[in-house]
């Protein structure tokens, strides 16, 4: 049910203690990087057998992942077995297991045959496609592994030869004059190894690349080749065909040169598209093939070899972060010459004329005072709109606050590895759980101050408010994922777990929490509260709601959302995002703005004698949400995805969710601010 906290997750957090640990991390020139690629690398001898694995596989038009063997793909001896994974992984929708594809270090193979199967019923107009033919059209792609390393993707053509290291591998592609689909069903796959230099004889994987084909085999089945194959519902085939032989299952009538079995071989570009060879279109009874290639590189070391996979090959310059920080800080500059400008000259000059002995020819006239000093006995009244969910929104602000600090904290100094799946998610999940004292302590504590009677109440909606909406939104989702078959639907063994998580470990220390903030004192003042409430006088335009929303929130926005954009990339289109260096820094600038500006709108509001800023602070810092929310239509048109109603419902309801929390978020930092803010300058004057 907290899914969508890693949906801003693989997005907004960072840390604000310790920069002199951030300028540390930053020195280095990989520093945004930074990793600690594990304790266990695993070694391997000539001839050892290396694992090939299959995951989910992904799409940017559906945004839905499903599982691999939905296809009718080649399975495994004895059917696909799944990984253990935990609960971070299964929560973002990975599904890891078998393939069977074998490989054995350094042992090269050619055009090695792994089964045929039938792919289903042919394109015709006026007839559902098969279930390849959708995918393809849909844009999937696969994701294998091997020795836990993601595969990279090698697209060659007849002038370049391009490498992506993310979103892996298209499940086939549609041709441009025939607009027909067709399946990639032959693989090189190319694999670097390192020598392990304190062991002889051993060797570790640091490198894995796929180069996927589609070559039209004309075949014939081995002659103990079973030829039947069963039509699902769907007209689609079900499955590999066995064969006694599993290095060969079909003689090949027409085969390129890599698989005439003449001469050792690789198959390359020039071979698959000879004159007069075609493409395997997506239907019929397809064999499928593959080569291995092993490539030594003494150069590329283990603890390296995920690097180039989260600098994504420098596909964006680290220059592009460095400008986005340097905007931002150009941001944060103005805002702060603007508040030494306007507040401490002002402030400046009220102390004086407010804390000066008046004369008597000043006393005679009885001059009427103005500016904020008139508000002293109102300016600390509770808020007058349901001050408990005033205190319930700021605890659970302050709880996702720290949340985010310590996973971005975490992550900077590399204990989040990328080798370790759904680390970052298990990360978030278990903080947030175990900083629930903090939500609780928050909330009760300034609903005490608040002199509010219902704690109960208050801490009941502290423990189930947000996790309550959070898990609704997340079982919606979960509904939609199953009806179309996804990966992302996650298991009733999870959705249990997750619950014993919210109401074992969660709430229990939310109400830990609030029995010692309702033990603690109410938050002192340094002056008192009247009992009978100042009229506010009638306020300008520009002080009014809707304009302190709309100028609270673009500057902190502003200062994000080039960091915010590459942090949506990485959700929404499986790109990697590593540089929690710069998320770090821009973290402290949202911080930092969204402080700023509301206690500059707080000072503004204060000198029209309106003492209602409570809410306000909370709002105008929080208005930083309602552009991110607005931003994601914005670049929900970049991703190309698909109209369907399931579309719309995952992304724009994972980026309403992630909105609420950054909501929260923010506002407890607006509301935190003017506090401290306030207390300050009135704390600093004498009060007759």
């Amino acid at each position: 049910f907290f899914f969508m906290l890693a949906t801003m997750s693989r997005r907004i957090s960072a840390v604000m203690p310790l920069v002199g640990l951030l300028l540390a991390v930053l020195s280095a020139e990989r520093a945004a990087a930074f990793y600690l690629p594990g304790v266990n690398p695993q070694s391997f001898s000539d001839g050892d057998p290396v694992k090939m694995k299959v995951n989910k596989m992904t799409s940017q038009k559906t945004l839905l992942p499903v599982d691999y063997y939905r296809l009718p793909f080649c399975q495994p001896e004895g059917g696909p077995k799944m990984d253990n994974e935990n609960l971070g992984e299964f929560l973002v929708g990975d599904r890891i297991e078998s393939s069977p594809y074998r490989l054995r270090m350094k042992q090269d193979m050619y055009c090695e045959q792994v089964c045929i199967t039938n792919l289903g019923r042919g394109e015709q107009k006026g007839v559902s496609p098969n279930k390849v033919v959708r995918a393809i059209r849909k844009n999937y792609h696969n994701n294998w592994i091997v020795d836990n390393l993601s595969a990279a993707s090698k697209v060659e053509d007849d002038t370049t030869i391009t490498t992506r290291y993310w979103q892996g591998f298209p499940v086939g592609f549609v041709a441009s004059d025939t607009q027909k689909a067709y399946v990639h069903n032959h693989i090189n796959l190319e694999i670097m190894y390192h020598p392990v230099e304190t062991e002889t004889g051993k060797y570790r994987v640091v490198r894995f690349t796929v180069e996927p084909f589609s070559v039209k085999h004309e075949f014939e089945p081995s002659e103990d080749d079973d030829d039947s194959v069963e039509e699902d519902e769907d007209g689609d085939g079900s499955g590999a065909e066995p064969a006694e032989k599993p290095f060969k299952v079909a003689d090949i009538i027409n085969p390129i040169s890599s698989c005439n079995g003449k001469k050792a071989v690789h198959t390359n570009y020039d071979m698959v598209y000879a004159r007069g060879r075609e493409p395997q279109l997506a239907s019929g009874k397809v064999l499928f093939t593959y080569d291995v290639i092993w490539t030594e590189n003494s150069d590329l070391h283990w603890a390296s070899r995920w690097d180039i996979y989260l600098s994504m090959d420098d596909a964006i310059p680290a220059k592009v972060h460095w400008l986005s920080i340097a905007n931002s800080l150009v941001i944060v500059f103005v805002l702060s010459a603007m508040i030494a400008a306007i507040l401490v000259r002002n402030l400046r000059r009220d102390y004086a004329r407010y804390n000066k002995l008046a004369t008597d020819e000043e006393k005679a006239e009885d001059l009427e005072e103005f500016g904020w000093k008139l508000v002293h006995s109102d300016v600390f009244r509770p808020p007058s709109f349901s001050p408990m969910l005033l205190a319930v929104c700021c605890g659970t602000g302050s709880q996702l606050l720290c949340m985010a600090v310590f996973t971005i904290l975490f992550a900077a100094m590399g204990f989040l590895s990328p080798a370790n799946r759904g680390s970052l998610l298990m990360a978030q999940l278990l903080l947030y759980v175990l900083l629930g004292s903090v939500a609780g302590y928050n909330t009760a504590r300034l609903y005490k101050t608040f002199k509010g009677k219902s704690w109960q109440k208050a801490t009941i909606l502290t423990s189930l408010g947000f996790p309550g909406v959070a898990f609704f939104i997340f079982f919606i989702m979960n509904i939609i994922a199953l009806s179309q078959g996804s990966s992302d639907a996650v298991p009733f063994t999870t959705m249990l777990v997750l619950l014993i998580l919210w109401f074992g470990i969660s709430t229990p220390l939310v109400f830990f929490g609030a029995y010692f903030g309702y033990k603690q004192e109410a938050i002192e003042f340094p002056v008192n509260t009247s009992n009978i409430p100042r009229q506010i006088p009638d306020q300008p335009w520009f002080m009014g709601i809707p304009f302190t929303l709309l100028v609270g929130g673009i500057l902190p926005f502003g200062a994000c959302f080039v960091e915010l954009y590459f942090i949506l990339s990485s959700v929404w289109m499986d790109q990697y995002y590593y540089v929690f260096g710069f998320l770090l820094l821009v973290f402290i600038i949202l911080v930092v703005t969204c402080a700023e500006i509301t206690v500059l709108f707080c000072y503004f509001q204060l000198c029209g004698e309106n003492y209602h800023w409570w809410w306000r602070s909370f709002c105008t810092a929080g208005s930083t949400a309602l552009y991110v929310f607005f931003y994601s239509f914005v670049y929900f048109k970049q991703l190309e995805a698909s109209k369907t109603a399931a579309t719309y419902v995952l992304y724009f309801g994972y980026m309403g969710l992630s909105s609420l929390a950054l909501f929260l978020m923010t506002g407890y930092i607006g509301v935190a601010s003017s506090l401290w803010f306030n207390k300050t300058i009135f704390a600093s004057i004498k009060i007759d």
